[in-house]
C-alpha cells in the first residue's frame, strides 16, 4: 500500500506505519455521495486520486458546492468529536480511489498510545487550520469589494 502524500511529511514514519495498518483501499464513482450533512460521522480518507466536493445544504433542489478536496487530502474530521455528525456533505467529482480508516479504531490506537494520538492531531489539526484560512480568504473576496456599502 502507498502511503498517502500528505502525512508522510508530517507524521513520523513509525505513526505513518501504524496508522496506514488500519487503511482500506476504497473508490467511489463519479457522482456518488460519500456522506451527508448530519448524518454519522465514523470514518476518514486520505484521497489517492480524484476529486471531493463538500457542501451543505441551503434550501436549493442541490447542495451548494463550498470546497473540493483533491489527491493527498484529508476527507473527514467529524469522527473525532461529539455529536459525531458531518458538517458538511461529500460528493466524489471525479473518480476517487481513497484509504478509509474507521474512527472508532484509529481512536483507540490514540487513546493506547498518547504520543501517537498527539501526532495524529497535530496533521489534523494543521490541515483544519489550513482550511480555516482558506475559508477567509475567500470570505474577505466575497466581502471586499462591498465593505464600502456595509
Amino acid at each position: 500500500m502507498t502511503a498517502p502524500r500528505r502525512l508522510p511529511r508530517v507524521l513520523p514514519a513509525e505513526y505513518r506505519e501504524r496508522l496506514m495498518g488500519t487503511a482500506r483501499e476504497v473508490s467511489f464513482e463519479a457522482g456518488r455521495r460519500i456522506f451527508e450533512e448530519k448524518g454519522r460521522a465514523d470514518r476518514f480518507w486520505i484521497i489517492r486520486s480524484g476529486t471531493v466536493t463538500l457542501d451543505l445544504r441551503l434550501g436549493g433542489p442541490r447542495p451548494t458546492e463550498v470546497s473540493s478536496l483533491e489527491s493527498g487530502d484529508l476527507l473527514g474530521w467529524s469522527w473525532l468529536f461529539p455529536p459525531y455528525e458531518w458538517d458538511f456533505g461529500a460528493e466524489a467529482l471525479s473518480p476517487v480511489r481513497a484509504y478509509e480508516f474507521d474512527g472508532a479504531e484509529v481512536q483507540a490506537l490514540c487513546d493506547a498510545d498518547p504520543a501517537f494520538g498527539y501526532a495524529l492531531l497535530r496533521v489534523i489539526v494543521e490541515v483544519l487550520a489550513h482550511r480555516v484560512r482558506a475559508a477567509r480568504t475567500q470570505l474577505l473576496d466575497l466581502v471586499a469589494p462591498h465593505a464600502g456599502r456595509l
